[in-house]
């Protein structure tokens, strides 16, 4: 199980450094709300796109569908919250960081046997 939580926590971590770079430094979306926010991505990707698309698609497909649904949360909270805004140039960069990442996250998670899928 710890390695799991420690799978996570790395998950958590790069989502929270992409929506730093995609959202926060370009002055859109505040800290705290990008912490928040990648928490919710990264738990998520984790439960759809890890242990569904992953095992029964592979790994390039699990890896775009990952930041698609990223992208897709972050635009979910701009509809639903006062004060966050994003554009369209920062959902597609959040994305595209997002899918590089899971594109080697899913090469450690193949590598690791004691964390799912495996």
């Amino acid at each position: 199980m710890s390695k799991t939580i420690y799978a996570l926590g790395i998950k958590y971590l790069f989502t929270l450094a992409f929506g730093y770079l995609a959202f926060t430094i370009p002055g859109q979306i505040s800290l705290g709300w990008v912490a928040l926010i990648a928490l919710g991505v990264a738990g998520i990707n984790y439960l759809l796109g890890d242990l569904f698309v992953l095992p029964a698609f592979g790994n390039i497909v699990a890896a775009l569908g990952d930041g698609a649904m990223g992208a897709l949360t972050f635009w979910i909270f701009d509809m639903m919250v006062i004060g966050i805004d994003t554009s369209l140039t920062t959902l597609i960069t959040f994305a595209a960081l997002v899918a590089v990442g899971e594109y080697f996250f899913h090469n450690y998670l193949f590598s690791t046997k004691k964390v799912a899928p495996n």
